[in-house]
């Protein structure tokens, strides 16, 4: 088993503190998906608990260990981010096949028979040169890394950006495949919520540098739901709950109720509830307005 631990992390950038006294715990055999706004903090997380970038304070450890420059502990973890271009220089002249090399040699439960099956799955040349690569393609080429390190705990770090609609699908069934069959752990940061969302047994939402929720998605999205009515009748209905994203026109007003857990919603004369998906219930809870 391998459980990773986050305590008290932090990590300021001069006066800037991009994550706040975060506490979060990863348990083995689990899709996690990490949702956020652009700045909220993920990518700052996910560098973190890999180990490639230090916390400010706090600590990370699997199965007690620290990652921080700990070889036992990283030969379990891998980090999978997007690829960034620099034309002609460093590691972008490297060829495709240098950059699964690479991953051979990094990477000690590196599966070469799936990195090559991959590649054929995603039509890539092994003779191409990574800044030579489309955006879609490089996503290509860290979504194989991902899958073939075959590392107990794998981050994946936008892993869809620039991938069309057929790409997206093929890695989504991929890593299902992958977790049915390894039960490995994946934490999955991305922007395409609601098509993302069926892959995630727990997610994580993330909101100025905090985590805001933490939660199996079926049993928080069973709590939320979508209230619509007349305006004095869903103020009176949606009193003492949580509730988030007013809206109102021409004498109606709308909101998303989340219930606190073994609460039920009652039922309200010329009240509509329904249940939201977790893409709407991102909206409500990250959006520009404030929890009232």
């Amino acid at each position: 088993m391998s459980t990773l631990i986050c305590r008290n992390i932090t990590k300021t950038y001069g006066k800037i503190e991009v994550l706040k006294s975060t506490d979060l715990t990863i348990e083995q055999g689990k899709i996690y998906g990490l949702i956020g706004r652009n700045g909220a903090g993920k990518t700052t997380l996910l560098s973190i608990m890999s180990a490639q970038n230090p916390a400010t304070s706090g600590e990370v450890t699997l199965d007690g260990m620290p990652v921080w420059e700990n070889q036992q502990a990283l030969d379990h973890i891998c980090f999978s981010r997007e690829i960034m271009p620099v034309c002609g220089m460093g590691q972008n002249r490297y060829k495709i096949a240098d950059y699964l090399r690479n991953g051979s040699i990094f990477y000690p439960n590196w599966d070469a028979e799936l990195a090559d099956r991959l590649v054929k799955i995603f039509e890539l040349n092994k003779k191409d040169r990574i800044y030579k690569l489309s955006k879609g393609m490089m996503s290509m080429l860290t979504i194989i890394i991902a899958l073939a390190s075959k590392s107990d705990i794998t981050f994946l770090d936008e892993p869809v950006a620039g991938l069309d609609v057929v790409a997206r699908d093929e890695f989504y069934k991929l890593l299902l495949e992958e977790y049915s069959e390894s039960g490995r752990t994946f934490i999955v940061s991305t922007h395409i919520i609601e098509e993302a969302a069926k892959l995630f047994e727990e997610t994580l939402i993330m909101k100025d540098g905090c985590i805001i929720s933490k939660e199996n998605t079926e049993e928080l999205l069973a709590r939320a739901y979508h209230v619509s009515g007349d305006i004095d009748k869903v103020d009176s209905f949606i009193a003492g709950k949580d509730h988030y994203r007013e809206e109102t026109l021409c004498g109606s007003k709308s909101a998303t109720v989340v219930l606190k857990e073994g609460e039920n919603l009652e039922e309200a004369e010329s009240i509509k509830t329904e249940h939201i998906n977790l893409q709407d219930l991102f909206l409500a809870l990250c959006g520009e307005e404030e929890k009232i």
